[in-house]
């Protein structure tokens, strides 16, 4: 099992891409994906987030929908005296995204997570409001300081085309999916619509949505392989597979020992053979496929 070995200020300085507006936004971070949920966990959890940031895991994805505000509540409280050290991003649920409501949705995250600021700040999926309206709000935020850029979330192709034709669409930096190595249709056409375009693509769920998606991942005898290989876990390989495509993955966390594995996959370095052998074991959809999210 891989494990890292160095302590607290030693992983201070992590990979990051660089968003379109030349700001570095960290490669790995933290999902939080139904913490705040279970009062019983909520210590554990805190613990969980504070040790990725005593190991450089200084990206920490949440939205206002996880657990109705109680991820955000739980993160304001797990970084709190440590702002300054997190790139800390959010979302709005669509019907929240009017020129009024993703402001108010935005001020309401803000107080939460006991910040004044974003740095990253994404409409969760697309819904009836006009993407001018949001796009709007957006612009608004930002040049009030509440939030340094923003992006989407679950666009596809045709979502992001006309983003890009409206006012403001210009500014969007990123476009945050599913992926992974079980869910790889975005490989057909939107990751490379994304990359003409300079936007990283940020990877939620990167090794799997549920557990019987990471089983069909870990129990994958090439996975194993590989994983004995390099003296790593399955988890650790499905990551670094997404790692070395220039691209963030936020995996969720809410124990020590899951937070050291994350970290230690930065350090795995997947050879050509072990790429083109995940690749037979999990091949790339023939055709397009609809966007698939979770």
């Amino acid at each position: 099992m891989m494990i890292a070995k160095r302590k607290g200020a030693e992983y201070a300085k992590t990979r990051t891409l660089r968003l379109p507006t030349g700001r570095p936004i960290p490669v790995l971070g933290q999902g939080t994906w139904r913490m705040g949920e279970d009062p019983a966990k909520k210590q554990s959890e805190i613990d969980a987030l504070r040790l990725g940031l005593d190991l450089g895991i200084t990206l920490i994805d949440t939205a206002e929908m996880y657990g109705d505000g109680a991820a955000e509540e739980l993160i304001g409280e797990a970084i709190a005296g440590r702002r300054a050290e997190v790139f800390l991003v959010s979302k709005v649920y669509p019907h929240n995204a009017t020129r009024r409501g993703a402001i108010e949705g935005c001020e309401g995250s803000l107080r939460r997570l006991v910040t004044d600021y974003l740095d990253l700040y994404l409409l969760h999926w697309r819904g009836a409001v006009p993407l001018a309206e949001t796009l709007e709000a957006f612009q608004s935020l930002k040049k009030t300081g509440k939030i340094r850029d923003y992006g989407v979330s679950n666009f596809d192709v045709d979502d992001m085309e006309e983003a890009f034709s409206l006012p403001g669409g210009e500014e969007i930096v990123t476009n945050q999916l599913l992926y992974n190595l079980v869910h790889r249709g975005i490989e057909r056409d939107l990751l490379p619509w994304c990359r003409d375009r300079g936007l990283p693509v940020m990877a939620y769920s990167p090794i799997g949505h549920s557990s019987r998606e990471q089983r069909k991942i870990f129990d994958q005898p090439q996975v194993k392989l590989v994983a004995s290989r390099h003296q790593a876990t399955p988890a650790q390989v499905a990551l670094s597979w997404l790692l070395q495509r220039d691209l963030i993955a936020i995996p969720k966390a809410s124990n020590p020992e899951h937070v050291r594995q994350n970290r230690a996959a930065l350090d795995l370095i997947l050879t050509e053979k072990d790429l083109e052998e995940l690749d037979q074991a999990f091949p790339l959809p023939r055709k397009k496929v609809p966007l698939e999210m979770k």
